[in-house]
């Protein structure tokens, strides 16, 4: 059992000298990690702990090569900073990645190896569920160590945080549509839900019962096949992004608000789950310009974050919930910013994590 820091030189994306905006990121940490026996090969990513300690999602992918897994670590564990400071929660950003397919090399042997390497570090990574592993995942690496949450409540966790993000996605985008269309928000309104799977399920019931229409897609048959038989009133399609929309919810992998996919939208709204939905951040101006409002996806999507980060200090469920419900309050805020001062979405919400982490940092160095 090996723990390395690598760069490759044959790489022009490596970890401190990039040529991407990763270069400005400044992570504290990056460690890689390799388990010959199991076949576990991970990288964390520790970005800032001036909040707290880093916490984030464990993403089991199979990435095309060892960069490619480097650059979505770095983005993610930067991601949590901010989704951990928009949610006013004392923790600090972190993400791993697994390299492989879940379905083919997930076994219980690397996930308590990889228990093992978490435990190494001490604390200053504590990890949860993201795509591609379960709260039953967690069950097996809490095994080898504390520093994990969102396990199953018969292991002592909060269980599957899919409903807890749900459910702060709902709350961001109503508020952001009594914004844009007034008391009415989303009744009536079509909502394109990007990604029907453990978020993306339980976001399309909150939609129905507020009265909207939704399209759905997703190129999983079975989570289809689970949403028809759910919810026989949704409209099943090959692709939303491009459709006649008037909210468009990306619940999948990110990227996909592009120039080019950003040029053909419909929607006046966009507001979903999934994380880092800009392919680049000139595209939060192209939205802008466009007048199509954006909610950060690190502001809406925090409800899972602030589930199992509720774990640490034991939180009660109606606590739990209440603070969730403020990823509405929160939005509104950064929305209300952006019309007054006439920046974008997205430099609103930077205002707001840069003021709660200096606030912090103040204080500390006092």
């Amino acid at each position: 059992m090996t723990s390395t820091l690598m760069h490759d030189t044959r790489d022009s994306f490596g970890v401190f000298h990039r040529h991407d905006e990763l270069d400005t990121a400044h992570h504290e940490a990056v460690i890689f990690f390799r388990d010959e026996r199991t076949g576990l090969r991970a990288i964390v990513g520790v970005h800032d702990t001036t909040l707290g300690p880093a916490l984030g999602g464990t993403r089991f992918f199979p990435y095309p090569s060892e960069s490619a897994a480097l650059t979505d670590v770095l983005r993610l564990s930067q991601g949590m900073t901010f989704k951990a400071a928009a949610a006013g929660m004392p923790l600090g950003g972190g993400k791993a990645v697994i390299i492989g397919d879940p379905s083919t090399a997930k076994t219980p042997e690397l996930l308590r190896a990889y228990g093992r390497f978490l435990n190494r570090l001490g604390g200053s990574y504590i990890t949860a569920a993201d795509v591609g592993t379960t709260s039953e995942d967690l069950d097996l690496v809490g095994e080898a160590t504390p520093y994990v949450v969102g396990r199953g409540r018969e292991a002592g966790g909060s269980g599957d945080s899919g409903f807890a993000t749900a459910y702060g996605v709902h709350r961001a985008m109503v508020a952001a549509a009594t914004l844009v269309w007034g008391r009415e928000g989303l009744n009536g309104r079509t909502v394109g839900v990007e990604g029907v799977g453990k978020v993306g399920f339980h976001l399309v019931g909150l939609l129905l019962e507020e009265g909207a229409r939704v399209v759905v897609s997703d190129p999983s048959g079975l989570a289809l096949s689970r949403v028809r038989s759910t919810y026989d009133s949704v409209t099943v399609a090959g692709s939303v992004i491009d459709g006649d929309l008037d909210v468009y919810a990306p619940c999948a992998l990110g990227a996909t608000l592009t120039p080019a996919s950003v040029a053909g939208l419909q929607a006046r709204l966009v507001c979903g789950a999934a994380n880092n939905q800009l392919s680049t951040s000139d595209v939060d101006s192209m939205l802008f310009e466009r007048q199509i409002v954006w909610v950060p996806d690190y502001v809406a999507n925090g409800g899972g974050l602030i589930q199992v980060g509720s774990e640490l200090v034991d939180a009660d469920e109606d606590a739990v919930r209440e603070k969730i419900r403020r990823i509405g309050d929160t939005v509104t805020q950064v929305l209300t910013t952006s019309r007054s001062e006439q920046v974008t979405t997205g430099v609103a919400a930077h205002h707001l994590v840069r003021e709660r982490v200096s606030a912090r940092s103040g204080a500390t160095s006092r």
